[in-house]
């Protein structure tokens, strides 16, 4: 792992951080991203100076010109990872070298300034270390960090941005899905697609959640929980969920995956695949056709299928429903396999089993 230098972060105070009394009632009543910690880190970038200004500082409202770039051709791009608070009280993050690899490469796609491993690293335990009373305890809990970057130059022609903005803000979060790890029903769009061939799908920026806005409407419309998409060039093969990645296992024990290329290589994903491997368990990515999804379903032949992200790490799927097909997969319930990889996943994370894979890096 990169070494980091917190202390490059200038820490700056706030001058008004919340009460203890006002702390543990945040930490009393988790939900996702709501509650946010007295700090956030920032740095700046211009084309002149590259990098620099790296400082914590109080949580507060951006000043922004209404002429930022950002807000005019979405120049952004974020990530999103974990801090964990073990039962020795220390504090942990998942495998953010990954994370800070997928930033770089969002970076190079939307045409903005690429940060290296080194701030990134320094930029998350400088803020945890300044917010670690923030870090929750109970179990299932953790703090959200949410790096991001933006175009805040004050310019209205088309061209990559020379100013650009980079934060982390963190939240004591619980379970994202409010009914913990229970079978999510998944709405399969016919008719938008998240990203296409060439296109930003790869990459981490909000445009591509914006786009699943409408489609996961749709779904709630349907009474489903989330919108799975299908590619953009033949409207067949299976790709993402708004903001998770889809698995499928099959009767004979191996798992399947979509292949990457216009979907997000996310980092529970990548974990998953390992673990797989590892455990004998053959793993296939590869294009994966919706009717043969349906006929597998049908016959027995896929026994469990179930999404995986940082936000909710895995989390079973129990049905699918399109204009023409309404399909329960094995009984409904999360299947032995989602589970046992679920449990290996977040004990890890937690520090309940050995971390064989370096996966965790301490924060403080």
């Amino acid at each position: 792992m990169t070494s980091t230098d917190a202390t490059t972060f200038e820490v700056r105070p706030s001058s008004h951080p919340r009460s203890l009394a006002e702390r543990t009632a945040a930490l009393a009543d988790l939900k996702f991203g709501v509650v946010f910690t007295d700090h956030m880190a920032r740095a700046t970038w211009t084309d002149d100076e590259g990098w620099h200004d790296r400082r914590i500082e109080a949580y507060a409202p951006l000043s922004l010109d209404p002429a930022a770039a950002v807000l005019h051709y979405a120049q952004e791009i974020f990530e999103g990872l974990k801090a964990y608070r073990h039962a020795d009280g220390s504090i942990w993050a998942f495998r953010p070298d990954r994370n800070a690899q997928r930033l770089a490469r969002s970076a190079e796609r939307l045409a903005l300034p690429v940060l290296s491993e080194a701030d990134f690293h320094a930029s998350i335990q400088a803020l945890v270390d300044t917010d670690a009373e923030w870090v929750p305890s109970v179990p299932g809990s953790s703090l959200y960090l949410r790096p991001f970057m933006f175009a805040s130059e004050a310019f209205l022609g088309v061209r990559p941005a020379r100013r650009v903005d980079y934060l982390v803000i963190a939240s004591p979060v619980g379970p994202y899905f409010t009914n913990g790890f229970q079978p999510l029903s998944i709405w399969v769009d016919a008719e938008y697609n998240r990203a296409g061939p060439g296109g930003t799908g790869a990459a981490k920026c909000g445009g591509n959640y914006a786009a699943s806005l409408l489609p996961q409407a749709q779904a709630y419309k349907e009474g489903c929980d989330q919108v799975c998409f299908l590619d953009a060039a033949t409207g067949t093969y299976l790709e993402e969920l708004g903001g998770m990645n889809v698995f499928l296992v099959m009767k004979d024990g191996s798992v399947r995956t979509p292949a990457l290329g216009t979907i997000l290589e996310g980092v529970t994903r990548d974990s998953i695949l390992q673990l797989c491997r590892e455990g004998g368990r053959p793993v296939e990515e590869s294009r994966i056709a919706l009717t043969e999804l349906l006929e597998g379903i049908r016959a027995g032949e896929v026994t469990e299928v179930f999404a995986c992200g940082t936000a909710a790490v895995i989390t079973p799927i129990g049905r699918l429903k399109g204009t023409d097909f309404d399909v329960t997969i094995g009984d409904g319930q999360a299947g032995p396999v989602t589970t046992e990889l679920y449990e290996t996943i977040t004990d890890i994370q937690y520090g309940r089993r050995e971390d064989a894979h370096g996966w965790m890096s301490r924060l403080v």
